[in-house]
Protein backbone atom coordinates (compact mmCIF):
# COMPACT_ATOMS: atom_id res chain seq x y z
CA UNK A 1 0.00 0.00 0.00
CA UNK A 2 1.22 3.46 -0.88
CA UNK A 3 0.30 6.58 1.07
CA UNK A 4 0.90 10.02 -0.39
CA UNK A 5 0.72 13.17 1.71
CA UNK A 6 0.82 16.60 0.11
CA UNK A 7 1.68 19.89 1.77
CA UNK A 8 2.66 23.41 0.86
CA UNK A 9 -0.49 24.85 -0.66
CA UNK A 10 -2.13 28.06 0.42
CA UNK A 11 -3.08 31.55 -0.70
CA UNK A 12 -0.61 33.59 -2.72
CA UNK A 13 -0.71 36.70 -4.86
CA UNK A 14 -0.18 36.59 -8.59
CA UNK A 15 3.51 36.53 -9.40
CA UNK A 16 4.33 34.77 -6.16
CA UNK A 17 5.75 31.32 -5.50
CA UNK A 18 4.84 28.17 -3.63
CA UNK A 19 6.54 24.82 -3.20
CA UNK A 20 4.40 21.73 -2.87
CA UNK A 21 5.74 18.56 -1.29
CA UNK A 22 4.55 14.99 -1.70
CA UNK A 23 5.87 12.42 0.75
CA UNK A 24 5.39 8.76 -0.12
CA UNK A 25 5.27 6.05 2.52
CA UNK A 26 4.45 2.38 2.63
CA UNK A 27 5.45 0.41 -0.47
CA UNK A 28 8.21 2.12 -2.45
CA UNK A 29 8.35 1.31 -6.17
CA UNK A 30 11.69 0.44 -7.73
CA UNK A 31 10.74 2.82 -10.51
CA UNK A 32 7.71 5.04 -10.56
CA UNK A 33 5.89 7.81 -12.28
CA UNK A 34 5.07 10.47 -9.72
CA UNK A 35 3.36 13.69 -10.45
CA UNK A 36 1.07 16.54 -9.73
CA UNK A 37 -2.41 16.91 -11.07
CA UNK A 38 -4.88 19.70 -10.46
CA UNK A 39 -8.58 20.25 -10.65
CA UNK A 40 -10.18 23.66 -10.68
CA UNK A 41 -13.91 24.15 -10.00
CA UNK A 42 -15.93 23.33 -13.08
CA UNK A 43 -12.91 22.06 -15.00
CA UNK A 44 -11.47 18.66 -15.79
CA UNK A 45 -8.43 17.32 -14.04
CA UNK A 46 -5.10 18.28 -15.60
CA UNK A 47 -1.75 16.55 -15.42
CA UNK A 48 0.53 19.41 -14.39
CA UNK A 49 4.01 17.95 -13.96
CA UNK A 50 5.32 14.42 -13.67
CA UNK A 51 8.66 12.74 -13.09
CA UNK A 52 10.01 9.27 -13.79
CA UNK A 53 11.86 8.50 -10.58
CA UNK A 54 14.34 5.98 -12.01
CA UNK A 55 15.76 8.42 -14.54
CA UNK A 56 14.40 11.83 -13.51
CA UNK A 57 12.77 12.43 -16.87
CA UNK A 58 10.08 15.08 -16.51
CA UNK A 59 7.05 16.24 -18.44
CA UNK A 60 4.98 19.40 -18.03
CA UNK A 61 1.65 20.77 -19.10
CA UNK A 62 2.18 23.52 -21.66
CA UNK A 63 0.57 26.11 -19.40
CA UNK A 64 3.20 25.70 -16.67
CA UNK A 65 6.37 25.22 -18.71
CA UNK A 66 9.02 27.69 -17.64
CA UNK A 67 7.17 28.46 -14.39
CA UNK A 68 6.89 25.13 -12.55
CA UNK A 69 9.68 22.68 -11.75
CA UNK A 70 9.21 19.13 -10.49
CA UNK A 71 12.04 17.44 -8.63
CA UNK A 72 12.65 14.55 -6.28
CA UNK A 73 14.63 13.69 -3.18
CA UNK A 74 14.86 9.91 -3.34
CA UNK A 75 16.38 9.64 0.13
CA UNK A 76 13.27 11.30 1.56
CA UNK A 77 10.77 9.63 -0.80
CA UNK A 78 9.59 13.12 -1.61
CA UNK A 79 8.64 14.86 -4.82
CA UNK A 80 8.44 18.63 -4.99
CA UNK A 81 6.67 21.07 -7.24
CA UNK A 82 8.23 24.50 -7.27
CA UNK A 83 5.69 26.95 -8.64
CA UNK A 84 6.91 30.40 -9.64
CA UNK A 85 5.20 33.33 -11.29
CA UNK A 86 1.84 31.98 -10.24
CA UNK A 87 -1.26 33.14 -12.08
CA UNK A 88 -4.91 33.24 -10.99
CA UNK A 89 -5.63 30.45 -13.47
CA UNK A 90 -3.32 28.19 -11.44
CA UNK A 91 -5.91 28.21 -8.66
CA UNK A 92 -6.97 24.62 -8.05
CA UNK A 93 -6.75 21.65 -5.76
CA UNK A 94 -3.41 20.01 -6.41
CA UNK A 95 -3.05 16.25 -6.02
CA UNK A 96 0.02 14.08 -5.89
CA UNK A 97 -0.24 10.74 -7.66
CA UNK A 98 2.07 7.80 -8.26
CA UNK A 99 2.27 4.42 -9.88
CA UNK A 100 4.71 1.82 -11.10
CA UNK A 101 6.31 2.68 -14.45
CA UNK A 102 8.66 0.59 -16.52
CA UNK A 103 9.95 3.63 -18.32
CA UNK A 104 9.56 7.33 -18.90
CA UNK A 105 7.31 6.63 -21.88
CA UNK A 106 4.50 6.08 -19.38
CA UNK A 107 4.62 9.57 -17.94
CA UNK A 108 1.68 10.74 -20.06
CA UNK A 109 -0.37 7.60 -19.46
CA UNK A 110 -2.80 8.65 -16.74
CA UNK A 111 -3.82 5.04 -16.10
CA UNK A 112 -0.50 4.31 -14.35
CA UNK A 113 -1.28 6.76 -11.53
CA UNK A 114 -3.04 4.44 -9.11
CA UNK A 115 -2.16 6.08 -5.80
CA UNK A 116 -3.50 9.49 -4.88
CA UNK A 117 -3.09 11.94 -2.04
CA UNK A 118 -5.83 14.01 -0.45
CA UNK A 119 -4.82 17.20 -2.18
CA UNK A 120 -3.66 20.65 -1.19
CA UNK A 121 -5.42 23.84 -2.20
CA UNK A 122 -3.58 26.56 -4.11
CA UNK A 123 -5.35 29.89 -4.44
CA UNK A 124 -3.79 32.67 -6.50
CA UNK A 125 -5.29 36.13 -6.20
CA UNK A 126 -4.86 38.90 -8.75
Amino acid sequence: QVTLVESGGGPVQAGGSLRLSCVSSGYIYSSACVGWFRRAPGKERERVAVIYTAGSTTDYHDSVKGRFTISQDAAKNTVYLQMDNLKPEDTAMYYCASGFCRGSWSLRDDTVYLNWGQGTQVTVSS
